[in-house]
């Protein structure tokens, strides 16, 4: 890792993000296929936030970041994809206004959150754990402007919830961190958390 690259990597995609408002990170499993359930649920969602005027900003990659790609792309505003370089997979989706691609997960994890008003979970795997666990850490720790954080699905979230008030119990979070996550199981319903505390 070359320390003046990952600067370089940055301030490359600070410059072509700063010029987008009004957007909101989709984070989500790579291995959702067209036909699950969740990547109409997806696509539903980011074309009607597009259609309101948000821009949609994902990992640029296959599956829900693919379904909010394509649904943004088909609405009004911007689909926006942050795509990684990796040895056997992730080329980006074809559903995208602008692609920015990174060498480094953490640069890349950076611009998601740098730039999003709101921040959206589908199901997932290791990734989007990833990117939860680091937008908590920093709006808890104050090391970001608190956002709504949204977890769509509520039974899939159910164990790790269950994780987080065993850690409030124990004291190894406050209770109140508990409240920096809201849990749904609709999209209407991100959408109404969206327009309560977004932008515009």
């Amino acid at each position: 890792m070359n320390i003046v690259d990952v600067g370089i990597e940055m301030e490359d995609a600070q410059q072509r993000l700063a010029a987008y408002q009004n957007n909101i990170t989709v984070f989500g499993s790579a291995r959702i296929k067209r036909t699950d359930p969740l990547f109409q649920q997806a696509y539903q969602l980011a074309k009607e936030l597009s259609d309101d005027g948000y821009n949609i900003l994902t990992g640029a990659g296959p599956g829900i970041m693919m379904a909010a790609n394509k649904g943004a792309y088909e609405g009004k505003s911007k689909s926006i994809g942050l795509n990684i370089e990796l040895p056997h997979e992730q080329s980006a989706n074809p559903y995208l206004d602008e692609c920015l691609t990174f060498e480094h997960f953490f640069s890349r994890k950076v611009m998601l959150v740098k730039h999003a008003s709101v921040c959206v979970y589908f199901p997932g795997g290791y990734g989007t754990a990833d990117e939860l666990m680091e937008v908590l850490t920093l709006v808890q720790t104050q090391k970001m402007r608190p956002i709504p954080v949204v977890l769509y699905g509520v039974d899939y979230w159910r164990p790790l919830l269950s994780w987080f008030e065993k850690l409030a119990e124990d004291g190894y979070i406050g209770h109140q961190d508990l409240a920096l996550m809201s849990v749904v199981d609709s999209t209407d319903e991100i959408i109404q958390i969206i327009k309560k505390n977004a932008c515009h």
